[in-house]
């Protein structure tokens, strides 16, 4: 049996950082994923400043053979019509990454003890310890593992009726400059006309990457190639191209899952279900609970009943705004919503500020590193 003093379920940003953390005061970590990383992550792949500050990203050590696209400005409108809006703020306001790259940057600068490939199979607890695969022990559990984490679903077996994310996305590499008529520092967002989601075209330095994300799922693979024919119309892909579209879903944090603490044991990032519920964001949320756990852990001080832990999951509803039940959205805003988003795209102040610096940036939000 090999033990340690914190096991991390999960190698993405939201585990590698709070392993991270924990390794920086001196504790054990293991953390086991059942990827072998460098490995592929659906995500568009953009960072904000809230995500560097709280990652405490060396940026000039990262992007030293890494992709950090800086981007200063964004073309917003609705799928289907020819106008659009163009915002610019010059000044880099978010960074596109890879996140093959980035998740694999944080893993290994956490220091922890890595066990890649290797798939949880059982989950128990005998008294104080938790025991993973009749093999690792530990009295401290974090579920790092994403929307499908095991460690989340033995908290929470049901999450019938929590809003579900869905979403396809491709990243290749630009061989020709001329067949994709996309600025690097200017992503593209379209939304859907009943505004359920959103598609992004993203050129990242020498990469592209093409998605759509919709909160109704038997929609997605219609609203997805409707999505990709309007960009074709508008000349900013190659009409005929030969994509392997990857999906991936995960909750939005209105409301999180239900419990994300108990005796010995957190959940973080996706597993927590803590992805903004507007723009769909989840590294920032990931990144941010990595921190926060880690701190909550280490002021347990070896005490982790539920009772010392609490602390996180209240901190966690204050960051993130978090409700505790379902508010559920009356029919007709949404159909009001609907309505008047011709005229909401095309209102240059409304773009920048309301779907952009609110929305989607979440910029008024201060770094977590500067909050007491």
């Amino acid at each position: 049996m090999d033990a340690c003093d914190v096991l991390v379920v999960g190698g993405g940003p939201a585990g590698a950082t709070c392993a991270w953390k924990l390794r920086q005061a001196g504790l054990d970590v293991v953390v086991v994923d059942r990827a072998v990383f460098p490995r592929d992550k659906p995500c568009a792949g953009w960072i904000t400043p809230q995500v560097i500050a709280a990652a405490e990203l060396d940026v000039d050590d990262y992007r030293r053979g890494r992709t950090f696209q800086p981007i200063t400005g964004f073309r917003t409108g609705l799928i289907g019509r020819t106008h659009d809006v163009e915002t610019r703020y010059g000044r880099p306001v978010s960074f596109g990454i890879r996140r093959c790259e980035f998740d694999h940057y944080l893993l290994d600068r956490s220091g922890a003890r890595l066990e890649m490939g290797v798939a949880l199979a059982s989950l128990r607890r005998e008294g104080d310890t938790w025991i993973v695969n009749n093999r690792i022990a530990a009295p401290m559990l974090v579920g790092a593992g994403g929307h499908f984490c095991p460690v989340a679903r033995w908290l929470n077996p049901s999450v019938a009726n929590l809003p579900v994310v869905v979403a396809q996305e491709v990243e290749v590499p630009i061989d020709s400059d001329a067949a994709y008529a996309i600025e690097p520092e200017t992503p593209e967002l379209y939304f859907c006309g009943d505004l359920k989601g959103y598609g992004w075209c993203f050129r990242k330095e020498r990469h592209l990457n093409v998605g759509l994300g919709r909160v109704d799922r038997r929609s997605l693979p219609r609203a997805t190639a409707d999505f990709v024919s309007f960009l074709q119309a508008r000349h900013k892909l190659p009409v005929r191209m030969q994509w392997r579209w990857r999906g991936h879903a995960y909750l939005v944090s209105t409301p999180p899952r239900r419990h994300v603490v108990d005796d010995g044991v957190v959940l973080v990032g996706d597993a927590a279900g803590l992805a903004c519920p507007s723009g769909g964001e989840g590294t920032r949320p990931a990144v941010e609970s990595g921190v926060m756990a880690a701190r909550a852990i280490l002021a347990a001080d070896h005490r982790y009943e539920r009772a010392n832990l609490q602390p996180y999951e209240q901190q966690l509803r204050d960051r993130f705004k978090l409700e505790s039940e379902p508010s559920g959205q009356q029919p007709w805003r949404t159909t009001l919503a609907a309505t008047l988003a011709t005229w909401f795209f095309d209102a240059r102040w409304l773009v920048r500020h309301q779907v952009l610096d609110r929305w989607f940036l979440r910029a008024g939000e201060p770094p977590l590193a500067v909050m007491t």
